[in-house]
């Protein structure tokens, strides 16, 4: 064991897979602290990816239940942006297949902005068909944003190239001809769900970054059309834009203050 240098360790160390490795084992044993300290490293590691794959398998329990039922094609679907005072409300909708294993995933709020964009790939790359709904802030002023994300998710599923024979909602129940599921907190308790609201929310910072190009003195790249403090005295100083949701207070005194001066 003193022959091998830490680093040497380090790199051996990260081949072994089993907690009751015998080099693992003599780590622990080591004079050293830092080769003690590279084995309790090791074993912190190895008890998360265990937690992250009983979390996966909890989360599997709606899509086993379905496939018990005799469907095979289930769909997951999600949607963000229904608070924000500015840009669109997003659906997304996902069909899986029954091998998808992708430890960490769950509700897409709970992600980093780096970690979303790499399940995001991961997702894409690797599901059967998935779809995007977009509604627009001029369309959830028409319709009410409760109406345009049901607007929303109902187009996510007409995208898909696949027809599902399930559907896991969060949240939501839509005028489909299809056998549904709505789960509160769906987006913590489904994979399907899960990953639709990767797609939905990676797809939706995508847009506001491209407004948040266009009228940069509202800081979309960093609130993402959220009524943050910084937004609104924006909204103050440079009134409502065309991607603002008229409908939504305080942009709706804005804009009827804007009109009648």
């Amino acid at each position: 064991m003193k022959k091998l240098t830490t680093e040497e360790i380090r790199l051996k160390l990260a081949a072994i897979s089993s907690p009751d490795d015998p080099f693992l084992l003599q780590c622990r044993d080591d004079q050293r602290k830092s080769v003690i300290k590279l084995a309790e490293k090791w074993t912190r590691e190895y008890q998360q990816k265990l937690e992250k794959k009983q979390q996966f398998e909890d989360m599997m329990i709606f899509e086993k239940k379905a496939r018990g039922e005799g469907y095979h094609l289930l769909c997951g679907i999600d949607e963000v942006g229904r608070g924000p005072l500015a840009g669109p409300v997003v659906a997304a909708a996902v069909i899986l297949p029954e091998s998808f294993y992708l430890p960490g995933l769950t509700d897409s709020k709970k992600l980093t902005a780096a970690k979303r964009e790499s399940f995001y790939e991961f997702i894409v790359k690797e599901s059967i068909a998935f779809g995007i709904g977009i509604v627009s802030p001029a369309d959830i002023d028409r319709l009410n944003i409760y109406q345009a994300t049901k607007a929303a998710m109902v187009q996510a599923v007409k995208e898909l190239p696949a027809a599902p024979e399930y559907l896991l909602i969060d949240a939501m129940e839509l005028s489909l001809p299809i056998p549904q599921e709505s789960l509160i907190k769906g987006d913590a308790r489904s994979v399907s769900i899960a990953a639709a609201s990767v797609l939905a929310k990676v797809t939706r910072d995508r847009m506001m970054l491209q407004l948040a190009a266009e009228y940069p003195q509202y800081g979309f790249e960093q609130n993402m059309g959220y009524g943050t403090k910084q937004h609104l005295e924006a909204l103050n100083l440079y009134g409502v834009t065309e991607c603002h949701r008229r409908s939504f207070s305080p942009v709706k005194e804005m804009a009827a203050e804007e009109t009648v001066s």
